[in-house]
């Protein structure tokens, strides 16, 4: 079987991905790495996604192949740049972003009707948008203070928070809600019940997306 690189900048998204290959592809071999500062440099640094966080993603990226890695699956949603600098350096490989294979879902099942965006890290917001092609008919939302909670290990009221803005969304005409980060997918059934619409997470899409390329 495959050897897959998961490369985190939370701790949080380290469980969601490993569960849902646990459900839906135990096969697969798994090697995670985790930098914990970069989603914490990212929002304290004035410099954005610039050259020496690109050259972070390089490391990482060349330390997970010469390891034996056979693809590489990102699952830290605001560095899209960065990843897409890996995937080029390393065309020959599959190198996924975490969000880039729900994105083609959700507006595959959108179908023309507003898709709503959650996320619990700001920086995602002003960089995932950018993803989604032309024509895309997009709001997003901000579940503000549910990363902290998870952090501070409220997980109950991280899924609430995820579910208020996702309810926001839906009141504002959403189609369908996507959930932009792996830490966010354990909201899911929260979110679900909350506001009645099919909510799509990067974990599930991601999975499906690396078995079509590697399986």
């Amino acid at each position: 079987m495959p050897r897959i690189a998961l490369i985190h900048a939370l701790a949080a998204s380290i469980s969601p991905i490993n569960e849902q290959l646990d459900r839906d592809w135990p096969q697969a071999v798994r090697q995670n790495l985790l930098d914990d500062r970069l989603s914490a440099d990212l929002a304290s640094s004035a410099r954005g996604l610039d050259g020496a966080m690109t050259a972070r993603f390089h490391r990482l990226a060349d330390y997970a192949l010469a390891s034996g890695a056979e693809a590489i699956l990102f699952t830290c949603s605001a560095f899209g740049p960065c990843i897409e600098s890996v995937a080029r350096r390393h065309a020959g490989v599959p190198v996924l972003k975490p969000n880039e294979a729900m994105i083609e879902e959700a507006c595959r099942r959108a179908d023309g009707r507003p898709i709503g965006l959650v996320a619990t890290f700001a920086p995602t917001l002003a960089s995932m948008p950018r993803e989604f092609p032309p024509g895309a008919v997009l709001h997003t939302a901000l579940a503000d203070g549910a990363l902290a909670a998870l952090q501070a290990g409220d997980a109950a009221r991280h899924d609430a928070l995820a579910a208020e803005a996702a309810a926001r969304l839906a009141d504002a005409g959403c189609g369908l809600i996507a959930l932009a980060q792996f830490s966010l997918a354990r909201a899911q059934p929260a979110v679900a019940a909350r506001c009645g619409l099919d909510v799509l997470t990067t974990p599930a899409s991601a999975v499906q997306a690396l078995k079509r390329r590697l399986g």
